[in-house]
């Protein structure tokens, strides 16, 4: 049983380009809290649902061009959300390494599963169709979601399946993807007590 004390687990990333400014700091092993100020409403509120449903205390300070669409700064944000995760999780030493979580919001059902596996790779389905054209809060367009899932997945090395098993709501259906996004890399994060060194046969994630 590992009785190693672990390091914190944080990251602070600026990212600058003409489409967007980022200013993004996370501690993977914090309590929730979040200051979240995208200028994209809807987005502050689903990143806001991350932090809290998998215990990682997050700021993000961002603007970009949202005059042309919110496209560019929701997911460039997505990529250093990512480009934080991988740099906190550090060697991933003592995790877990999997989650799984099934997360209800009314009538809207998600399985997402998580794997630190170091190979990204993203599997998003059950969508209903026209999701990806729907406005919600007259601004994020249903399309972002994938996005920015593919944008974690793929900057912090990430093995995701997000599968939306039901739904009416595009904003239930969005709001529980990241729930369950959420659950699902607490679990995968977190340490576990019976586990020493990094949790692979290659011995390197």
């Amino acid at each position: 049983m590992s009785n190693v004390t672990p390091s914190p687990r944080r990251a602070h990333l600026q990212r600058e380009t003409s489409e967007s400014s980022i200013d993004l700091s996370i501690d993977l092993d914090g309590t929730g809290v979040s200051d979240i100020h995208t200028t994209v409403p809807f987005y502050d509120h689903l990143l806001t649902a991350f932090a809290k449903h998998s215990l990682t205390d997050l700021t993000v300070h961002a603007k970009g061009d949202i005059e042309i669409d919110v496209h560019h700064t929701v997911e460039d944000i997505g990529i250093v959300l990512g480009q934080a995760i991988k740099q906190a999780l550090g060697d991933k030493s003592g995790i877990s390494r999997y989650g799984d979580a099934l997360v209800p919001l009314d009538e809207a059902l998600v399985q997402a599963v998580v794997d630190i596996s170091g190979r990204p790779y993203l599997v998003h389905t059950g969508e209903p169709a026209g999701f990806e054209f729907h406005l919600i809060g007259g601004h994020f367009t249903g399309s972002m979601v994938r996005h920015v899932f593919e944008a974690i997945a793929v900057n912090a090395a990430l093995t995701v399946h997000v599968t939306v098993v039901g739904g009416r709501d595009p904003h239930h259906i969005a709001e529980a993807e990241f729930k369950a996004f959420a659950r699902a890399f607490r679990q995968a994060k977190a340490y576990d007590a019976f586990v020493s060194g990094i949790p692979s046969t290659k011995g390197a994630l």
